[in-house]
C-alpha cells in the first residue's frame, strides 16, 4: 500500500460550500477514485491559510493519472470556482514527503 499526501488551496470563505460538494460527491467519481486503487482519501481544512491537506492509500501499482477521465475534468470544472486551478481547471497541488509514519 503506497501513502500519497497533498496540499490544495480553497478560496477565501469557501468553506461550507467545498464541504457540500464532498458531502454529496458524485457516485461515478467515487467508483473511478476506487478503481484507480485508491483505498482511502482524506481531505482537512486548515483554516488560517484556506490550506487543504489530503492524504490517499492507494494499492500498489495503481494508476492515478486520471486527468484524461471525463468525470475527473467535469468535477474539476465543478470545483474550480472555490479552490486555486491551473489553466485546465485541475486543483493547484503541491506534493508533501513524508517525514514520519507511526503503524
Amino acid at each position: 500500500m503506497n501513502r500519497i499526501a497533498f496540499k490544495m488551496y480553497l478560496n477565501k470563505g469557501q468553506k461550507v460550500e467545498y464541504k457540500k460538494r464532498h458531502d454529496e460527491i458524485w457516485p461515478e467519481l467515487k467508483k473511478l477514485l476506487k478503481e484507480a486503487g485508491i483505498n482511502e482519501y482524506f481531505i482537512f481544512l486548515d483554516e488560517e491559510t484556506n490550506t487543504l491537506f489530503a492524504f490517499q492509500k492507494i494499492k500498489e501499482g495503481s494508476n492515478q493519472d486520471l486527468r484524461h477521465s471525463n468525470i475527473m475534468r467535469k468535477w474539476w470544472n465543478f470545483m474550480a470556482d472555490i479552490m486555486k486551478v491551473n489553466p485546465d481547471n485541475s486543483p493547484v497541488t503541491k506534493e508533501l514527503e513524508e517525514m514520519f509514519y507511526l503503524k
